[in-house]
């Protein structure tokens, strides 16, 4: 576990988080809170789960208001900086949705500090108006972390945290912002904006195609961001995304020798493989080349995930690719036995494949 968020949680870090609030709040129980933490559901508790257990336990320990309580976070704040203070934002979450003035304040404290992407979205589900409107204020604020706040806590898949399902229908309300800060000059921001216009691709491919048309080619920071917001039509070869950035669908390219270091591996091993691209024409040619692997589900289907090995400008030659992959489960990604298909993509077309077999080493005792 020390290698996942939740492992963030070791006894040292509750050590030195009692101790700031201590300096602040002398009265705090330490000893209380950390048995509050360590009870029977604390081992089997995930990254988010435990951010609540930890928000819960000092509503138990700090004052009982929830002005008094909030102040004091508020003011250590700052000597509490990184993802697992992430329960700063959560007590906020839990504890202040019917006290807007304080909650709102305290949201844009913690975000810069933590981030509070995950608590907003109480706020927008109880008053969606009410704070889409505060989000537009945000989306103006001198610090950039704030800004990304705007962009990133009205996402509609915004992973680790339900899906805002009015915004998947109609994500009209989170446009303001977007455009509010598609140039703005955070690169932090600038992947905010980008991944929220993936989220809405997801669900209206046709309305992030006509922002890209109506945005593309005034600003290079724009740009950028069109172009990573657009990242999963381009991985769906959509023909309007790859012309608009320069990608031609007819290009006079061939890949050829395909080829496995070994055609089957076991769950934990690496595929290695290689493949040459050899451009046939005279003229200069932006090339997108991919590869992509068809993974096989637990169900016994198949899902494509595709990955970049370079985009570049070819002139007429040949180019011959290695790469590996690894086929390590992973909390995001967990692989299955069978019959796995792996294929070189160019500018979304598929142009070669080939498949290998992944076993489990279970099968084979």
């Amino acid at each position: 576990m020390a290698d996942t968020f939740a492992g963030k949680y070791t006894p040292d870090f509750f050590n030195k988080f009692t101790h700031i609030v201590k300096l602040e709040y002398p009265a705090f129980d330490s000893n209380k809170f950390m048995s509050l933490i360590y009870d029977d559901h604390w081992e089997k508790e995930q990254f988010k789960q435990r951010i609540r257990h930890i928000s819960a336990s000092l509503r138990m320990t700090l004052p009982t208001s929830y002005s008094d309580a909030l102040s004091i976070l508020t003011r250590i704040a700052p000597k509490c900086i990184g993802v697992e203070y992430l329960f700063f934002p959560d007590f906020v979450e839990v504890n202040g949705l019917d006290d807007w003035h304080d909650s709102i304040h305290a949201l844009e404290i913690f975000t810069q500090f933590s981030s509070s992407e995950f608590a907003v979205r109480s706020f927008i589900l109880k008053e969606p108006k009410r704070m889409m409107d505060q989000m537009v204020k945000w989306a103006s604020h001198p610090n950039h972390h704030i800004r990304r706040l705007a962009s990133e806590g009205c996402r509609p898949r915004l992973p680790w945290a339900p899906v805002l399902e009015a915004f998947k229908l109609n994500p009209s309300p989170i446009l303001p912002i977007l455009n509010q800060l598609k140039q703005d000059t955070s690169v932090y921001v600038q992947k905010s904006v980008a991944n929220n216009l993936n989220d809405i691709s997801k669900d209206h491919p046709d309305l992030v195609k006509d922002l890209a048309h109506g945005w593309y080619g005034a600003n290079s920071i724009t740009d950028w961001i069109i172009k990573h917001g657009c990242r999963g039509l381009l991985r769906k070869g959509d023909s309007e995304v790859l012309f608009l950035l320069g990608f031609k669908i007819s290009t006079d390219v061939s890949v050829t020798e395909l080829s496995l270091e070994e055609d089957s591996l076991e769950i934990g091993q690496t595929l290695i493989f290689s493949f040459s691209v050899q451009t046939n024409s005279s003229e200069s040619q932006k090339l997108r080349v991919e590869y992509a692997i068809d993974f096989v589900k637990a169900n016994g289907t198949t899902s494509r995930k595709l990955f970049k090995v370079t985009e570049r400008i070819f002139e007429k030659e040949g180019r011959r690719y290695i790469r590996s992959h690894h086929f390590k489960d992973l909390t995001t990604r967990k692989h299955y036995p069978g019959k796995h298909k792996l294929a070189v993509i160019i500018n979304g077309k598929e142009l070669a494949a080939t498949q290998f077999y992944v076993s489990n080493t279970a099968e084979l005792l």
